[in-house]
């Protein structure tokens, strides 16, 4: 951790010397394995710590991501309004965990905002806006699970950590790294996921359970992307998959079932960027992988309003599908040359 100043650190671990506290912990919208892991991992860790702790997310959360051993309350914003918003009322502390802008939290964006105690960020995505009172980001980590490890240490919270935490925390990891294999190349990395196994969790259990835990329609969506809706654009070293709204429910979709699927196309040789857009209501979602030094992070934030990583982004438009894929392909003429001169 080399970005944090010291001062917050401690003025952090004040707020959580006082025991008993109620603590909020927040994530952002369509909450992903860091999200969700590093929320549960904290949660336990500050519950140990003696505190009253309980989990919010903007809307529901994948179901291959509902089979941790914690217990700890999480509530849906989508179907438990009265019941969070209490929650804030009563809270002295927040945590507002993996997102860098107060458009990520979405349906909570008002009781953030309107927040009127400390509130506290930890995140390791790119240039953090000022909506917290304390900023603990860290860019050079792989996951906010990382981030919380090493936060939890430098509070001297280290005793807290138990099971249920190190398997959520190795959780974030896992899959903010697309199970290691982007991200990686700082070994802390991997001193973490070595201090983590030493909690006794199962890894192959863990991976079983996130990646090889899908329904068979969602296999079948799969196959439809790749053999149907793929596009190579092979001078460009690109490739684009996009999903109207029909298709979704030709195949029952259910939140999180389109994870991944971005990620196949960069097992295609000579291909260095991926794109995948969702059709939603009165949207179409993005999300940008790539391979070496091409920024998918940039080019989603500078015509797609998103952001992210350097070789994984995500962002949205709210023009239609099809105008959507239009602006896509012409945008990357624009960037032919650094897709064409891209090494790998």
């Amino acid at each position: 951790m080399i970005g944090t100043e010291n001062e917050i650190l401690k003025s952090v671990g004040q707020f959580i010397a006082k025991k008993c506290n109620n603590i909020v912990i927040m994530s952002h919208e369509n909450p992903d394995g860091d999200a969700v892991g590093s929320a549960v991992g904290l949660a336990e860790i500050l519950q140990n710590n003696g505190h009253n702790v309980s989990i919010i997310f903007p809307n529901d959360y994948p179901y291959f991501l509902k089979w941790f051993s914690s217990k700890i309350e999480i509530l849906i914003y989508d179907n438990q309004k009265k019941n969070i918003e209490e929650k804030m009322k009563k809270a002295d502390l927040l945590f507002c965990l993996d997102f860098n802008e107060v458009k990520r939290a979405g349906k909570l964006k008002k009781q953030l905002l309107e927040f009127s105690k400390p509130k506290i960020l930890i995140d390791h995505h790119l240039q953090p806006s000022l909506f917290c009172d304390y900023i603990i980001s860290e860019p050079s980590y792989c996951s906010t699970a990382e981030l919380i490890f090493d936060t939890v240490h430098k509070l001297n919270l280290a005793s807290s950590i138990n099971y249920n935490a190190a398997e959520a925390l190795y959780t974030g990891i896992l899959t903010d790294t697309g199970s290691f294999s982007h991200n990686i190349s700082r070994a802390n990395v991997f001193r973490v996921v070595s201090e983590l196994l030493r909690y006794g969790i199962n890894a192959d259990k863990i991976h079983s359970n996130i990646y090889h835990n899908f329904s068979v329609e969602r296999m079948k969506l799969l196959g439809y992307c790749l053999n149907e809706k793929m596009e190579i654009l092979t001078e460009l070293r690109t490739a684009v998959i996009s999903l109207t709204k029909e298709e979704q429910a030709k195949y029952n979709f259910q939140i999180g079932d389109y994870e991944g699927f971005v990620n196949y196309p960069l097992s295609i040789k000579n291909i260095v960027f991926s794109a995948l857009f969702i059709e939603k209501e009165g949207l179409v979602k993005a999300s940008f992988r790539s391979k070496g030094s091409f920024p998918s992070n940039k080019f989603s934030k500078d015509h797609f309003n998103g952001g992210g990583h350097l070789n994984a982004a995500g962002g949205e438009s709210s023009e239609s599908l099809d105008e959507t894929l239009g602006n896509f392909k012409h945008l990357l003429m624009h960037y032919k040359h650094q897709l064409i001169n891209t090494k790998i």
